[in-house]
Formats: structure tokens, sequence, C-alpha cells
């Protein structure tokens, strides 16, 4: 079964980096979901898909992937942006600003 081995984005709700220092390996999906008629709840018989499991480092999630026989796919993570400013939104606020700020 194929699985991807990949460093989670941040949230894009917030500017942390929280839950994003950790590998994860992440099977495919073997089977499509299908919607409950009666509830209208989505449901697949894949148990697979809700395996998430997270590594220290790259090496060691590779590792674990060979040794059980997954045919893994590794995504390197994409670098960030480096702030414009230094001090970033905060500064706005600051206390020891050269001059008042307004709109």
């Amino acid at each position: 079964m194929p699985a991807r081995i990949f460093k989670p984005a941040r949230n894009a709700m917030t500017s942390g980096m929280a839950k994003t220092h950790k590998w994860v390996l992440e099977y495919a999906p073997a089977s499509s979901r299908e919607v409950d008629p009666l509830m209208g709840w989505t449901s697949s018989s894949d148990t697979q898909s809700q395996v998430r499991l997270k590594f220290d480092s790259k090496e060691e999630a590779i590792d674990y992937a060979e040794a059980h026989d997954i045919d893994a796919q590794v995504f390197e993570p994409k670098t960030r942006k480096p702030n414009l400013r230094a001090g970033g939104y905060g500064e706005n606020f600051a206390t020891n600003r050269r001059t008042p700020w307004t709109h």
C-alpha cells in the first residue's frame, strides 16, 4: 500500500509553527469514500487511511517504511519566506517608537 512521508505545513489560521516539527507517514486511500444515505456521513472501508505515524526525523520515517515494506514517497517541505519586517505586527504597538503610530 503506498504512503507518503512529509512534514506538515503550519495552520493557515495562525502564524505559529506548532505541530510542524515532526515528520508524518500517512497511507494513501485505498478506496473511495461513500455517503451514508440515512445520516449523510461519509465513510470508507479503508482502515489504513486513519493511520498517521509521527517521527522525529525524516530518516526514522524512511527506515520504518523500509523495515515494514511500505512503498513510501518522500515530500520535502517548502521553506518559509523571511519576514518583511523584523518586528512584524507587534512593532506597531511598541512603547519605544520614535513616532506615534497612526493609520
